[in-house]
Parts: C-alpha cells; sequence; structure tokens
C-alpha cells in the first residue's frame, strides 16, 4: 500500500500560523471595506438631491466595484479557512490533481493554494 506523502507536523504548523496571519489581515479588511461601503450608502441617501445623472452613474460604478470587492476578499477568507481545515486533517499542500506535495514558496505565496503550478498548467490547457 502506497503511504500518501504530506507535510510534517512542524510544516504543518508554519502553515498554520501563516494562513491565521493572512485570515487575520483579511477579516479586518474585509470588515474595514463594509464599513466604508455601508458609510457611503448613508451619505448617498442624505445627499440624493444634489446628484446628476453622471454622478449617479458614477456612484453606481463604485457601489456595485465596492461590491466586486467584498465578494472576493469573502471568497479569500473562505479558501483561508478551508486551508486550516485542511491543515487540520493534514491534507495541506497536497494536490488535488497529482496528488503530490506543493511546493513550500508556493504555499508561502498563496497559502489556500490546493493545486501545484504542474497541475494549473494542465488544467488551462484542457480549456
Amino acid at each position: 500500500m502506497n503511504k500518501i506523502e504530506r507535510y510534517s507536523d512542524k510544516d504543518l504548523e508554519e502553515f498554520r500560523v501563516l494562513v491565521l496571519n493572512k485570515l487575520i489581515v483579511a477579516e479586518r479588511n474585509y470588515d474595514l471595506l463594509k464599513s466604508t461601503t455601508a458609510e457611503k450608502s448613508e451619505f448617498d441617501v442624505i445627499d440624493s438631491s444634489s446628484k446628476s445623472p453622471l454622478n449617479e452613474g458614477e456612484h453606481f460604478l463604485s457601489r456595485e466595484e465596492n461590491t466586486r470587492l467584498l465578494q472576493r476578499q469573502f471568497q479569500f477568507i473562505q479558501n483561508l479557512k478551508s486551508a486550516l481545515k485542511r491543515i487540520e486533517n493534514k491534507t495541506y499542500g497536497i494536490c488535488r490533481i497529482t496528488g503530490k506535495l506543493i511546493p513550500k514558496e508556493r504555499l508561502r505565496a498563496v497559502p489556500h493554494a490546493t493545486l501545484s503550478i504542474e497541475a494549473k498548467n494542465l488544467k488551462g490547457k484542457k480549456k
């Protein structure tokens, strides 16, 4: 029976700390972005009488962009939480396509990665 290669408990602890730190920053940024968006909405209701059609269009695009940023940040937080679960069950750092270990350098740069560069390239060629 083949034993699946995985990162050591020591490596997993290093990655757990890295992911937790990124998660703290990501959640802080999400809350800040959310409160900024809410403040803008309150101001817009108060100041709606002086808007020109051009300003309204600009406002709509700005609100749409903020919503996209919020969604991206929320997804990033979810990805980091998933990474913590993989660390707990000791599957962190194993490429979900090749089954090989994702290099530490990649995980340090993108700690929520589930694909090795090799797998990403293979996936990209299939499209």
